[in-house]
């Protein structure tokens, strides 16, 4: 299971500096400290010290402000997306060793639940399409009797693999988007 806390356990009051710091971390996210300090001063008028950023950085890390995750180039991976329709005849019994084996599978980049007819979904990483395939048999042999369907998409021309450092000035809008 993940290391971070549950999303609703965090609680952080975002201050401009906050957002300011995501943003240029989301843009570079090997500039140091004092690099990022100096960014701050110089683009968006904020004097800090690069100690204030380096406590700053830590403790929204540690509060689950922000997830670091390394993200292979998608030239070495076929990515898939995975979709999960229940059968319900098994499903109270044996869900949580299903759900388990899905999260803890290397080949699981993102897992989430979704509405609608197939609730569980993964963005999965395999080296060849043999792979996926033996992937998907094994996992019908393991937990099939709790699926009635596995859908799975090919993810090819991947065009955006990023998050826009913009998004962070949300959080000063409080969710309000325009």
């Amino acid at each position: 299971m993940s290391d971070y806390p549950n999303p609703d356990d965090v609680d952080w009051e975002f201050k401009e500096r906050d957002t300011k710091i995501l943003m240029e971390l989301s843009r570079d996210p090997q500039i140091s400290a004092r690099e990022l300090a100096h960014v701050l001063d110089e683009k968006h008028d904020i004097d800090v010290s690069h100690v204030t950023v380096s406590k700053t950085i830590r403790r929204m890390r540690e509060d689950g402000v922000f997830r670091e995750a390394i993200l292979p180039n998608e030239k070495f991976y076929n990515f898939a997306l995975f979709e999960f329709k229940f059968d319900p005849r098994e499903f109270e019994e044996k869900w949580y060793d299903a759900m388990e084996y899905i999260m803890e599978d290397m080949h699981t980049l993102m897992y989430f639940i979704s509405n609608g007819e197939y609730q569980w979904k993964t963005i999965m990483m395999f080296r060849t399409r043999e792979a996926e395939s033996k992937w998907i048999h094994e996992f019908y042999k393991e937990h099939g009797d709790v699926v009635s369907n596995v859908r799975n998409s090919v993810v090819h021309n991947l065009l955006k693999f990023q998050t826009d450092a913009e998004i962070f000035e949300l959080l000063n809008d409080h969710g309000v988007e325009e």
